[in-house]
């Protein structure tokens, strides 16, 4: 057993992944002044608050879900009347104070105008309702798949994404809001309009077009109708979010609820009815992943890429070099394997802290991560910035000098 002396620092501790994102909401109340009335009331009625009388045109009475609920609010139809701003700051102050569930959530929409998507799953009761401890933390892993999905379908419709994309879309999920996931039953979050209503809307109609899809595939047998699915954004990518959200339980819903400050998206439906997916459907999900990996074809590409790895088994011959990709394809990184005048070549313009130029094929087994057929490797000139740069990023990485030499 090793210890750390305890004069060292503690190395930083990678983030958890829930806690990566950045939010555009501090916890605090929203500025009465900035609250439609209208858009309050909307949220209220979407969260299941019940409107109770009040005087008609001035304002109503709301009162919480279910039974026992103490809050009580009045909230102003509008602001024509001198004592709105009054009734509007109680209002909000009532519900920051609230005990009930939805009452945080609608402190959200307000402050952050945002579409908000809902995961419920039936999960197998234990004793006195309970859930397996486990039951959070795979329905937020599975919510987070699912949102990754729509985010890769904004950027290129494909059956299959693989590594491609993959960056810019986890970085647009970045300012989602998500509020607790109850027990491994319920999950919402929070996309805000200004930067994910794209996101939203893709996804509202790639769930819609795999419902559509798998109940075909279940009516006649013949799974051609994802085929055409991929034009909506459905993709292995979805589908197997998809599994990972029914498995073990007894069925899951989704549904895309629309920013009332906003309005309904073009083309999509108001309100937007949950689309479900039960254990039976799991069989054609699979199936349709499997398709999707199997046909997506290689990519043509001509890559620019700095290389950060070199192996070969001796001084000669073919060896396999790694590439951090610039430009000609958005992957991060790719692997390719060179025959012995181009992996000198590629060696040479990594000594001399210059990225190469390569033409290939992308391979989608393994997750667009390869490159095969390799050829026409050449050095690419970049200005002395740049070149220094990366002679710095050279000299820290000075292991490769050996595996470029072909030792270990």
């Amino acid at each position: 057993m090793t210890h750390r002396p305890t004069h060292e620092p503690l190395r930083p501790v990678r983030p958890h992944p829930v806690d990566t994102g950045r939010t555009d909401w501090d916890g605090s109340t929203p500025e009465p002044a900035a609250v439609d009335p209208a858009v309050l009331a909307a949220l209220l009625h979407r969260h299941g608050w019940h409107r109770r009388g009040g005087a008609p045109g001035r304002y109503g009475r709301w009162t919480p879900p279910g039974p026992g609920g103490t809050t009580s609010l009045l909230v102003p139809d509008n602001r024509a009347f001198p004592d709105s701003d009054d009734l509007l700051v109680e209002a909000l102050l009532a519900l920051s104070r609230s005990g009930t569930p939805s009452a945080r959530e609608i402190l959200i929409s307000l402050a952050v105008p945002s579409d908000e998507i809902r995961w419920s799953r039936d999960l197998p009761a234990g004793p006195a309702g309970t859930a397996p401890w486990t039951a959070e933390e795979q329905l937020r892993s599975a919510a987070r798949r699912v949102l990754l999905a729509g985010a890769l379908a904004t950027r290129a419709r494909a059956g299959y994404h693989g590594a491609r994309h993959r960056r810019a879309a986890a970085a647009s999920l970045a300012n989602v809001l998500v509020g607790p996931a109850s027990g491994g039953r319920l999950l919402t979050a929070f996309v805000p309009v200004t930067t994910g209503r794209p996101l939203a809307v893709r996804l509202h109609q790639a769930l819609f077009a795999a419902r559509e899809a798998v109940d075909y595939r279940r009516a006649t047998g013949a799974p051609d109708a994802f085929d055409s699915a991929v034009a909506a954004g459905v993709s292995h990518e979805l589908t197997e979010a998809l599994v990972a959200l029914v498995q073990g339980t007894e069925g899951a819903r989704i549904a895309v609820a629309w920013a009332p400050a906003v309005g309904v998206p073009e083309n999509c439906a108001a309100p937007a009815e949950p689309v479900e997916f039960s254990p039976g459907d799991l069989p054609a999900l699979r199936e349709a992943g499997a398709r999707y990996l199997r046909a997506e074809p290689s990519v043509p590409v001509r890559l620019t890429g700095t290389v950060v790895r070199m192996r070969r088994t001796g001084p000669r011959g073919a060896g396999t070099v790694r590439l951090r990709v610039l430009a000609g394809a958005d992957v991060p990184h790719v692997r390719i394997t060179l025959d012995e005048e181009a992996y000198r070549i590629a060696g040479h313009a990594h000594l001399v802290g210059l990225p190469v130029r390569v033409l290939g094929r992308l391979e989608s087994r393994g997750g667009f991560r390869r490159l095969t057929g390799a050829c026409e490797v050449v050095p690419v000139q970049v200005d002395d910035a740049e070149r220094d740069r990366l002679l710095k990023a050279l000299q820290e990485n000075v292991d490769v000098f050996g595996e470029a030499c072909g030792g270990e």
